[in-house]
């Protein structure tokens, strides 16, 4: 080995240590999660690795659902990883986790004042409430039916139809149970389009498909016909007390975030109103053991906030608006009038 060959061994030798340190103490970017941010999403992003993302979740114990993060989450964003900042260090030096009063959410969310209805939320068919009929086939024997296609429905004169009404088409989902009491609350139902009737029988009818937003199949739900255009609800605040619970969600996901739809145990027979803003929250588990009886609950934990977009006669679809912490059917919801 040569004289210059040595020293570049030396030299690099005695600079390694140092570039380790400087690595070691890279001053990260902060990121925040917004909605609809993936793990995956996040590995190609940052490290231009999609495939990073199970690296990032088994060292990030916080983290139980890899393909679930929630908004508000921050992450440390270095030059070859990303780290979650633990909770409790997110929450230093401000608010802590969890600790938001609900006049603090109602500051944040007052400014919006008001809230699209999409149309595509879907909602809670009562039990005293059924379909006006069902797609019961598609032309040429088909599975799937999509614009402009030709269906077949048990709509008929006899049930007092006429050629060119419209009818609004759902998709069966699930039955919802009441989280507390387990008591069936309704089917819920998504919308999938519309069709309209063309030509007539007795017990029968052949239908055109004049708009989809989702693939229609034999079994869909016919109700009357709903213009699924946008509109506005505004908030307003409820006029009596409302206590209720988050029995489901659109997406069925049992964790849920600011930005999703949910369906409430609450309509307009108990006075609830489209527009009203209702908080959530979980009560905190008392331990018998420490407070000798002279304690009966603890203040609730308040968890986010929902906004109702529209109400049946004992259910209601909402959009949670704000979440402080991981929701999940079951919380409770509460007004707040004063």
């Amino acid at each position: 080995m040569n004289f210059r060959s040595t020293l570049l061994l030396l030299a690099t030798l005695f600079l390694l240590p140092f570039a380790a340190a400087a690595a070691d103490q890279e001053e990260p970017t902060i990121y925040v999660i917004k909605q609809g941010d993936t793990l995956w999403g996040l590995s190609e992003r940052f490290i231009k690795n999609p495939n990073y993302w199970p690296n990032m979740w088994s060292k990030n114990s916080q983290i139980t659902n890899p393909h679930v993060i929630y908004p508000g989450q921050k992450v440390r964003v270095f030059s070859d990883r990303l780290e979650f900042v633990p909770k409790e260090q997110a929450a230093a030096g401000g608010q802590k986790a969890g600790a938001a009063t609900p006049q603090e959410v109602l500051a944040e969310v007052t400014p919006e004042r008001t809230f699209t209805i999409r149309g595509t939320e879907g909602y809670l068919l009562e039990n005293e409430l059924k379909p006006a009929g069902f797609v019961i086939g598609i032309h040429h024997g088909r599975f799937i039916a999509g614009d402009d296609d030709i269906v077949y429905t048990d709509i008929g004169r006899e049930h007092g139809a006429k050629g060119g009404e419209k009818f609004s088409i759902f998709r069966k989902d699930t039955t919802v149970s009441h989280p507390a009491t387990n008591e069936i609350l309704g089917t819920k139902i998504l919308p999938l389009g519309t069709l309209q009737l063309t030509d007539m029988e007795q017990k029968a009818s052949r239908a055109i498909i004049t708009k989809t937003t989702k693939e229609i199949s034999p079994g869909s739900y016919l109700l009357p016909y709903r213009e699924d255009k946008h509109r506005e609800v505004t908030l307003k605040m409820p006029t009596r007390d409302l206590k209720g619970y988050i029995v489901d969600s659109y997406s069925g996901i049992s964790i849920i975030a600011a930005g999703d739809i949910v369906y409430i145990d609450l309509g307009s027979a108990h006075g609830a109103e489209a527009g009203n803003m209702l908080y959530i929250v979980r009560d905190v588990a008392l331990d018998q053991r420490y407070v000798e009886g002279r304690v009966d609950k603890l203040p609730q934990e308040l968890l986010g906030a929902l906004v109702i977009l529209e109400t049946g006669k004992k259910t209601a679809t909402a959009l949670v608006v704000k979440s402080i912490d991981a929701i999940y059917k079951g919380d409770r919801i509460i007004s707040i009038t004063k």
